[in-house]
């Protein structure tokens, strides 16, 4: 064997490198933030300082949400979440979730949160929000990531809606509870879909979609990369979330979910009264007993405070109605409808689980069976799962804590003094699942009445699910890039309904018969270009106040508008709306129920003769000049482009593209695809995402903007996952002089996902950094070195006579493995082996001058790059004539792919002659000897230049 190029063992600049940076940030050219850290726990320091560099006001802003705090610099139209977040007891329920983790989550959240604690003050100089409210940045106490999750989730099942549905019993009858059940505007929809091989182009899965959620500037979604030596995941993370919980992949497997319209949160109707001394008593099956009672004050900028009184029955707190004979100062709205108070129970307060845990496990994860073990621990909220990995397996589930009750808790507010509608104790409901690749190869989730039906009671119409699954079983050779055509496609297949009672409308005069032609030629399409997708949405607002003026919804409706009640927060409203009720529930109330058939013939008639006039004397503009984004903004107004985040956009809320306006409200949308992913199980790098603003939360930065015409168009921007691709920022440093909340009552077998370690994997199944095809010799590939898998491999290479210019001749097998394990730690030091036809031939090293001690012996020029090369015995060096320089062919093609690789740097040692001669021969001009405390050596410099690339 030689050592063809040589250097120190890697293990003499241990101390040095690590006296250096513990983490370094590279971006893309869309500046998503790609971390590399030693470990887990300093990468998720690093997580939580670029997210406090990149989001800093939105960090800010999400930990006043948990504590009830945002007045104290909003204002009093704050004041109504304040009181909620605090009578609901968020962060209190996050500080008991956090107590019960596991220790090695714990210290890996706290991590986390340190690293924003470092990153904030730094992020805050760059946010004009501070400076416009007067604000500086607060501290995050570890358990403020879980009370992020919570307030984020809270109102995210929907549980407003037993408000209305009790309205609606109340008003209209109890038979008419359920008329307006569909999608409301108080929940969310996402897409999804898993396609197995049998349908791709390559062989192997593609698991793509499009949460739809309320869009929000900053977004809620973070691009990010998180790699350290256990792991290396992409995906969306949620800025204050360590981790990436939702839209992962990891190389190995890829998960995302969406929302199963499943109901886990109750509401309960309490009787509640005060005691002598100032306390209060509640009513429960036992009889009356003492609840929690005690009184916060919200301080509100411009106003005076506001006092609150937060009350907790054995159901849950009180989040409407004050206490009973509550004074003046504590204010709030009257109790509920009929004089009694509300409260909420929801499952993270019950038990002290918000399944946290899981989060670590996932980063880790290598397969399907990983991912669905972790998401046995999940609790909040309740999804629907799809995930695959590259071996092909497949998973379509349930993830989530649902209770065990009576039915009547999911429609509607239930006594609390009744033991019947009380939770059993410790149980929850099976979760579904059913096979991911049965004989079509498609899955897909789109929250409909379908795999989570029976966990819920409203559902997304089908009309999204139907048609990715049409468009997905039209082809079998789908590709990462073609997924766009399906995240954005506009067919309203719930328009239907309207245009056939149109299509028979009776006695239509001339304009509106025009009318009707040309809807009815319209190919349902709601285009951005398209004035007859603005047609129909004026017809469709036409007929949503009609039928919200039809004697048959009186009750529900104008002055009787469950909205104008004060019965209950200003927070619901939304929930109690009539005519957003209706929009959305437009195609089943003009099915049957509601009106007879003549009615619902002449209603649309009289919309369409209004309409046509309309439209006679004002032209219906395209649909992208009224169906524009209006997200939901803090701080409004600091912005200064404001237009910009108002784009026109097609789609609508039962398309794919579901932008989804307010029928019968306005035509501005606010909910619609939060991101857009396509993970590739074939080449991770063939992945997709966009996201609608970008990575950066600061205005005016060069990445606070720049996805938004992506994301508007329907495009992609590509996942980058070569390091060499990157630009590297600064380094950074973290400290490590804190002690993490470790708690004895734990022990760290309670959580094996923590420390368990990957299974090896063959160097000639491993994902290569290059490959390249030479004609007479075969193909060489570049993957990394795995420690563990290749110790062995390396230890017998390099402990041979004839690599004695390598320096480890005298090496355990347990001290090569420590060296390199500690080389593939180090962000600027790589070592891989060099396969030729799938068989390890050499083994490749590089490094970045300036980050090793070589960079003190001699002037480190701009674009320098090191490498170390040691071949492997072959007969190829007798049999194949110019093997080694071949092997180099490839490995200077690979050090030159990258343009900021000016020069490649070597420093054999100064008697290894074979290997000099051989590196002038290539075209490597020598330098100077320079002493090392190993050896002497002669460095000798290849620049782009002597090989014509300049």
């Amino acid at each position: 064997m030689t050592a063809d190029v040589d250097s120190e063992r890697p293990g003499e600049r241990r101390k040095r490198a690590q006296e250096a940076v513990s983490y370094e940030l590279f971006r893309d050219d869309w500046g998503v933030p790609h971390l590399r850290a030693d470990d887990a726990l300093t990468l998720a320091r690093a997580q939580g300082h670029a997210t406090a560099l990149d989001r800093a006001w939105q960090l800010e802003t999400e930990r006043h949400r948990v504590l009830g705090t945002s007045a104290s610099h909003l204002g009093a139209e704050a004041v109504d979440w304040d009181r909620f977040v605090r009578r609901a007891r968020i962060a209190d329920t996050a500080r008991r979730c956090f107590d019960r983790l596991a220790p090695e989550t714990a210290a890996w959240v706290t991590a986390y949160v340190d690293g924003v604690n470092e990153g904030l003050a730094e992020g805050a100089e760059r946010a004009p929000e501070f400076a416009a409210v007067g604000l500086a940045p607060g501290r995050w106490e570890p358990w403020t990531p879980l009370g992020v999750w919570l307030s984020t989730h809270i109102l995210f099942a929907g549980f407003p809606t037993k408000l209305w549905r009790e309205e609606v019993a109340r008003r209209l009858g109890e038979d008419r509870m359920t008329l307006f059940a569909t999608d409301g505007p108080g929940t969310a929809g996402s897409n999804g879909w898993l396609l197995t091989g049998a349908r791709t182009a390559t062989g192997a899965p593609i698991v793509a979609g499009d949460p739809h959620r309320f869009i929000e500037d900053p977004g809620v979604y973070q691009q990010i990369r998180l790699a350290c030596p256990e792991f290396d995941v992409v995906g969306l993370a949620v800025p204050g979330i360590p981790g990436i919980a939702h839209f992962g992949h990891t190389g190995h497997v890829a998960w995302a979910i969406t929302n199963a319209m499943a109901d886990y949160q109750d509401l309960y109707r309490e009787q509640v009264r005060r005691t002598p001394d100032g306390g209060v008593e509640a009513l429960g099956p036992a009889g009356w007993y003492r609840a929690h009672a005690h009184t916060e004050t919200i301080e509100v900028a411009g106003a005076e405070p506001e006092r609150v009184e937060v009350i907790e029955t054995d159901r849950g707190p009180v989040i409407i109605g004050d206490g009973p004979g509550a004074g003046d100062d504590a204010a709030g709205v009257a109790p509920a409808a009929d004089g009694t108070c509300i409260s909420l129970r929801y499952p993270p307060r019950v038990t002290g689980e918000l399944g946290f845990d899981v989060l670590p496990a996932l980063l880790r994860a290598r397969t399907v069976a990983d991912v669905d073990t972790a998401l046995d621990r999940w609790v909040e909220p309740v999804n629907v799962v799809l995930a695959a990995d590259t071996a092909g397996d497949t998973l379509h589930r349930v993830a989530g804590h649902v209770p065990v009750r009576p039915y009547a808790n999911r429609l509607r507010v239930v006594p609390a003094e009744d033991p019947a509608y009380a939770w059993r104790e410790g149980e929850t409901v099976p979760l579904p699942r059913t096979e991911a690749d049965g004989s079509d190869g498609i899955a897909v989730m789109a929250n409909e009445r379908g795999l989570a039906a029976p966990l819920g009671v409203e559902f997304a119409p089908p009309h999204r699910a139907r048609r990715i699954r049409e468009l997905l079983g039209a082809d079998t050779g789908w590709t990462s890039d073609a997924q766009a055509a399906v995240h954005t496609d506009t067919r309203l297949a719930s328009s239907r309904r309207l245009l056939s009672l149109l299509a028979w409308a009776p006695g239509l005069g001339p304009a509106a018969e025009r009318l009707r032609d040309r809807l009815l030629r319209w190919d349902r399409h709601m285009d951005a270009d398209s004035t007859d997708a603005t047609l129909y949405a004026r017809l469709r607002t036409d007929v949503v106040h009609r039928l919200a003026a039809h004697p048959a919804l009186n009750g529900v409706t104008g002055e009787d508008d469950p909205w104008r009640s004060t019965a209950h927060p200003a927070l619901f409203r939304p929930w109690l709306a009539a005519v957003p009720r209706i929009g959305y529930a437009l195609e089943s109330l003009l099915t049957v129920g509601l009106l007879p058939y003549e009615d619902r013939l002449a209603l649309v008639a009289a919309s369409a003769e209004a309409v046509a006039a309309a439209a006679e004397e004002t032209p219906p503009a395209p649909w992208g000049e009224l169906h524009r984004l209006s997200p939901w903004q803090a701080l409004p107004g600091v912005t200064p482009d404001k237009d910009a985040i108002r784009p026109g956009v097609a789609g609508d809320h039962d398309c794919v593209l579901s932008t989804s306006g307010v029928p019968g409200v306005t035509d501005l949308f606010a909910r619609g695809p939060a991101a857009r992913y396509v993970w590739d199980l074939a080449r991770r790098e063939d992945s997709r995402w966009v996201v609608p603003f970008g990575a950066s939360g600061v205005p005016g930065s060069a990445h606070h903007r720049d996805q938004t015409s992506l994301w508007v168009r329907g495009e992609l921007a590509p996942v980058v996952t070569d390091w060499n691709l990157l630009h590297r920022t600064k380094p950074h440093r973290t400290a490590h002089d804190r002690t993490p909340h470790h708690r004895t009552s734990h022990r760290p077998e309670e959580n094996p996902a923590m420390t368990a370690a990957p299974e090896p994997v063959a160097p000639a199944l491993r994902a290569a950094v290059h490959e390249q095809k030479i004609e007479g010799f075969g193909t060489v590939r570049l993957v990394p070195v795995d420690p563990a898998a290749d110790a062995e491999l390396l230890h017998g290479w390099v402990t041979e006579e004839r690599a004695r210019f390598w320096g480890m001749a005298g090496h355990t097998l347990e001290q090569v493995r420590e060296i390199y394990e500690f080389v593939d730690s180090l962000p600027t030091h790589h070592a891989y082996l060099a396969l030729r036809d799938g068989v390890p031939a050499a083994l490749f090293q590089t490094y970045e001058p300036d980050a090793d001690p070589v960079g003190e012996c001699y002037d480190v020029q701009p674009g320098d790059f090191g490498v170390h090369l040691l071949i492997a015995p072959a007969e190829g060096e007798g049999a194949v004539k110019g093997y080694t320089e071949t092997l180099l062919t490839a490995f200077i093609a690979y050090v030159f792919s990258d343009p900021a690789h000016v020069r490649v740097v070597v420093e054999p040692d100064a008697r290894n002659e074979k290997a000099i001669a051989r590196m002038v021969r290539i075209g490597f001009e020598l330098g100077p000897e320079i002493r090392k405390p190993e050896k002497t050596a002669r460095l000798a410099f290849l620049t782009r230049a002597a090989l014509g690339l300049a």
